[in-house]
């Protein structure tokens, strides 16, 4: 399976090429290194070019690993903690989430540092969502500009998940072209 979605990948990124030869959009195979760690603060910024070990897409190439099916697309974007001094908490329900459709919200995977049980919920559900195969392709992804996707792609490449593709982009830039979003509520 790596071979073909490299192969796929590969294929994408000569394409675009061809279509462009000023610029190679679309696909990135990374080599290069990108910051040590996890990003802890600040996850609304600029984020790099670069994962290394991961694929980087835009949202047509994204969009083209959608249409194929065989990718599991995540989106990590954190869910709103419950407001403080509620009259009745138990009535209070977080808003649903407009994400790429046919994905998975796995919220608040994306932190720096994760608590125990989302560490658990991430690993466990990437487990469920794949069924154990380490090297299903994962697409990643947030929100434009948001560390959350970076953190959440290598921490699963560090969990041993090989096919990781990282959509710097996210919902802003899918949305941006004109490609389906749904509502979601988080995975439990």
């Amino acid at each position: 399976m790596r071979a073909l979605v490299h192969a796929f990948l590969l294929f994408l990124l000569v394409a675009t090429m061809i279509g462009s030869p000023a610029r190679s959009e679309g696909v990135t195979e990374l080599i290069g290194d990108g910051p040590e760690g996890y990003r802890q603060t600040d996850f609304r910024a600029p984020v790099p070019d670069t994962l290394q070990g991961a694929v980087v897409v835009d949202a047509a190439a994204a969009h083209m690993l959608w249409e194929k099916a065989e990718a599991i697309f995540i989106d990590v974007l954190p869910r709103p903690p419950q407001p403080q001094n509620l009259k009745d908490p138990a009535k209070w329900k977080a808003p649903k989430r407009l994400n790429i459709k046919g994905s998975v919200w796995l919220p608040n995977v994306g932190f720096g540092t994760l608590h125990p049980t989302i560490d658990d919920y991430y690993r466990r559900n990437l487990e469920k969502l794949t069924r154990g195969d380490r090297t299903k392709t994962l697409v990643i992804y947030c929100q434009a500009q948001c560390w959350m996707s970076w953190n959440a792609a290598k921490r699963a490449m560090a969990y041993g998940y090989s096919e990781i593709v990282w959509f710097p982009g996210g919902t802003d830039e899918w949305e941006k072209a004109g490609l389906p979003l749904e509502e979601k509520l988080p995975q439990e």
